[in-house]
């Protein structure tokens, strides 16, 4: 079977440069990659291919031949010494396409890994009022800093950082076995480029010292148990230049002893004496903004339940506020005097005689029972 055309199998055109095939060549490698494709004939063969045509292109002597020639200017039995492991060969770009996949830095030659730094997090309790209001108020959170003794070098004063004879100052080493070829950080610098013969005292060689700063907190109106505040820049700094990271302020609502919160509504229980529940009467109702006035009506029944509109809270991305849902507890007199026992004899008797009238949850209580045992 012919083969087909190099700059096809790649689909770059014939003026393509160097830098456009490599960046076809690592999206079809990665595309037909054994690991990817496992038990895939096809996928094998054309990564093969694309593997071929890689090596020729990227070879300026193989190329010229076979842009003069084609296939017959090129020995086949060169397909597999394109540079293999050397600079602008095969491994380079296997190599670059396993930092690709599996999370690798920059390439050989580029200089010192750059990191970003870690994110932080850092835990702010407050009360249910202060998340219901918002408020502005300040953090103390661990930053570093430049050491004033070295500088930020982190070598001893009158001393400098030497090159990394391991790496040559690039911060990373390949291995290759065979087949493979694998970027990694150099273990002898930690992908500094760079070694400390001779430590500063003051900062262990690190460059930089603890210190704690503080920070203004901005909480906004609504905000609920459990959200995040992102402080862009204010995480641990990065390593050889890179960008610090992030912190996040993570929020947690005291319990409060009167309101329990689901999302923007609010709950509260309400006791009401049994009396206020028989004849019904105004009340006042707690809310986060103050007292209001609530009037039940007679007969009122224990775990009835009342909606104030709008006395919720309102939420970070709502456009009004929720609900306050007061429950009532009827609660049961105690501690009775003799006389008040009397009385309530008195009216219990005076409500058994009145029929179920006085009592219809009791009635229809009753019937339920009469039925299950029937």
């Amino acid at each position: 079977m012919a083969k087909r055309d190099f700059y096809e199998i790649l689909g770059v055109s014939k003026s393509a440069s160097e830098d456009e095939i490599k960046k076809a060549y690592r999206k079809l490698a990665m595309k037909y990659h054994p690991d990817r494709n496992p038990d895939s004939k096809d996928a094998e063969e054309k990564f093969k291919e694309v593997k071929e045509a890689y090596e020729m292109l990227t070879n300026p002597e193989k190329r010229e031949a076979y842009d003069r020639y084609g296939h017959a200017g090129v020995d086949p039995n060169m397909g597999g010494g394109g540079g293999f492991g050397g600079a602008g060969g095969f491994g380079d770009a296997f190599g670059d396409i396993f930092g690709d996949i599996f999370g690798g830095g920059r390439g050989r030659g580029q200089g010192p890994q750059v990191y970003r730094g870690a994110d932080l997090r850092y835990n702010l309790e407050i009360t249910l009022e202060q998340a219901a209001h918002g408020f502005d108020t300040t953090i103390r959170v661990p930053s570093w800093d430049k050491c004033d003794t070295c500088h930020g070098t982190g070598a001893k004063p009158g001393t400098s950082p030497v090159t990394c004879s391991t790496c040559a100052g690039h911060g990373q080493v390949r291995m290759q076995q065979g087949f493979f070829s694998i970027q990694q950080t150099c273990p002898k610098c930690h992908g500094t480029g760079k070694i400390i013969p001779e430590p500063c005292a003051a900062c262990s060689g690190q460059g930089r010292i603890k210190r704690n700063k503080t920070l203004e907190v901005k909480i906004p109106v609504g905000i609920d148990n459990g959200m995040r505040i992102r402080s862009s820049g204010n995480g641990e700094p990065g390593t050889n230049g890179g960008p610090s990271g992030d912190l996040y302020v993570e929020i947690h609502i005291k319990p409060h002893p009167v309101f329990q919160r689901e999302g923007d509504d609010l709950h509260c229980e309400m006791p009401i004496s049994f009396a206020k529940a028989a004849l019904g009467g105004e009340i006042e109702v707690p809310t986060l903004s103050g007292k209001v006035a609530f009037t039940i009506p007679e007969g009122t029944q224990s775990s009835k339940t009342f909606r104030l509109k709008g006395k919720g809270i309102k939420g970070v991305r709502s456009g009004f506020a929720g609900d306050l849902f007061c429950h009532v507890a009827v609660e049961t007199p105690v501690k009775l005097t003799e006389r008040q026992k009397e009385l309530l004899r008195e009216f219990e008797k005076s409500t058994t005689e009145g029929g179920a009238k006085h009592s219809p949850q009791t009635k229809t209580w009753r019937d339920k029972v009469k039925d299950f045992f029937e």
